[in-house]
């Protein structure tokens, strides 16, 4: 095959951290090769360097057997390579044909030709198996379609080679399922991809090849049928991985949550929550499992007081809690691992240490007569960062400069501090790789097996199987059915989650 991309020794420097040493890549023409390593090993630092983002300290690039130096995006573009990143760059209140021509120069500037571009936007798609609304605004569209329209963008710009920066991180099965179908449709005309992940199994279904980095180094690159799942897992972390967790068998002890009738509503003002209830024990995970946009995510926040309940009733510990502030819950014992780390979970601009110090800055010993104690906030941040092996340089680095794992493991720590008697946890390793993801699992065990409840909410019915002591199945705002985890039957589960089964009398299951 032809070569159209190669990558010699490149090497990217930031202040403490070594991104990226000495990387060698080869892309060849029509390939889906993926870049897989844990979260902080350098995958996307490493693409930015291609895509002209950053410039890398020494090495070369190579595009079909020049060299070739990459100052910017536009010199990317202008050679053929386009990246959709994790977060996509689309303005909401554009129509897809107004943002995939956005910077673009056109025929009639400065003016328009608006109804020729979304011809050719609609014919660009027909022709990739994009097809797309070009006359929809970008805020009207889900998740997966606007991560078409990113793939759009980059396709108009006469890319030869797409960079996908955890191209799954947000997607529902079914819409994972339809992007692997169009990169594979992509890739049999002859454009290459780089897929960048963590998740082993999406490369061993859609990838020809997968190169491995570990703390910035180029570990292997192989062909994914001359490996398997564990292999990567153990080059990826360097050791064996378990995310089958043991989980000893307990007695449960008293209620710590009880949920009775409880609905809610949307952003829209539509139901979102509809007459829930359950409860949860000492000792206990109770998993809630669902396909995502099911209520589950509005079902935490009035869990946690951040929205309000229009029925029902919530009980911490025997204390109704219904439509309290965060506050007033949090000092009842409650912890919350929102599903988005980054903008619910952490003040991104804040250092490490002042994000841990979040939820207990104003108490003894770290606060006295309302002024901050360094010395106490300085050891509670050092023995967090021990415990939690969280992987920086230093307690004053600013948050957002960390990998996602490791901001994970900010949010771990300093909601597990002071052995909270509830844990909400949503998504907790959503976009980690294997070994944050083992590390986070043990966590969330170890403290169910010291006497917390733990709710678990995950859309990865493989974490719920493995943690849970029971099931909840959610679907379109309601439990559909509660089940032990021992013996949970897949089919059936997966039937609760489509709606077309339910289990049981719930109301007498559960108050």
């Amino acid at each position: 095959m032809t070569e159209l991309l190669r990558l010699e020794k490149i090497r990217k420097t930031f202040p403490g951290v070594l991104a990226n040493d000495d990387v060698d890549l080869s892309i060849e023409q029509g390939e889906i090769h993926a870049l897989l390593g844990e979260n902080g090993a350098g995958k996307t630092t490493l693409m930015n360097c291609v895509y002209g983002l950053y410039r890398p300290d020494s090495g070369k690039i190579f595009w079909k057997g020049k060299e070739v130096s990459v100052h910017q995006a536009r010199d990317a573009i202008a050679l053929g390579i386009g990246m959709v990143h994790q977060h996509f760059m689309l303005v909401p209140p554009l129509t897809v044909a107004e943002n995939v021509v956005l910077g673009l120069p056109l025929p009639r500037e400065p003016l328009l030709d608006l109804s020729a571009v979304e011809k050719e936007v609609q014919q660009t798609g027909e022709r990739y198996g994009l097809l797309v609304n070009p006359k929809a605004q970008i805020w009207q569209l889900p998740v997966g379609v606007q991560q078409r329209v990113e793939i759009l963008k980059a396709l108009y710009r006469k890319a030869e080679l797409l960079i996908l920066d955890e191209p799954t991180a947000v997607l529902t099965p079914g819409e994972v399922e339809e992007l692997f179908k169009v990169l594979r449709s992509l890739a049999n005309q002859g454009i290459s991809i780089i897929f960048i992940t963590h998740k082993l199994e999406e490369v061993m279904a859609l990838c020809d090849r997968v190169t491995v980095l570990r703390n910035g180094r180029k570990v292997a690159t192989v062909n994914t049928s001359d490996t398997n799942t564990r292999e990567l897992a153990k080059m990826m972390v360097g050791r064996e991985v378990f995310l089958d967790i043991k989980k000893p068998d307990l007695m449960p002890g008293e209620v710590v949550l009880r949920v009775k009738n409880l609905s809610a509503l949307d952003n829209r003002e539509l139901p979102a929550v509809k007459s829930v209830s359950f409860y949860i024990r000492r000792n206990e995970i109770l998993g809630i499992a669902g396909v995502d946009g099911n209520g589950q995510t509005e079902l935490a926040e009035v869990l946690f007081g951040m929205r309000k309940a229009t029925n029902g009733t919530v009980e911490v510990l025997g204390y109704d809690v219904t439509n309290c502030s965060p506050l007033e819950i949090i000092n009842r014992g409650v912890a919350y691992i929102p599903p988005d780390r980054q903008h619910t979970g952490l003040l991104l601009d804040f250092t490490i240490t002042e994000n841990l110090i979040g939820k207990s800055y104003y108490k003894l010993p770290l606060s006295k007569n309302g002024i901050f104690q360094s010395r106490p906030i300085a050891e509670f941040a050092a023995s967090s960062i021990k415990k939690f092996d969280i992987r920086t340089p230093g307690p004053d680095l600013k948050v957002k400069l960390l990998s996602g794992g490791n901001q994970q493991k900010v949010v771990l720590a300093r909601e597990m501090s002071g052995n909270p008697a509830l844990v909400i946890a949503a998504q907790p390793t959503r976009g980690l790789d294997v070994g944050a993801t083992e590390y986070v699992r043990n966590q969330m065990v170890e403290a169910r097996n010291t006497g917390a409840a733990i709710l678990l909410i995950s859309t990865e019915l493989e974490e719920i199987l493995t943690l849970s002591d029971r099931i909840a199945v959610m679907y379109e705002g309601e439990i559909v059915g509660i089940v032990p985890a021992k013996g949970a039957d897949i089919h059936e589960i997966s039937e609760m989650m489509a709606g077309v089964l339910r289990v049981g009398d719930l109301t007498a299951m559960d108050i």
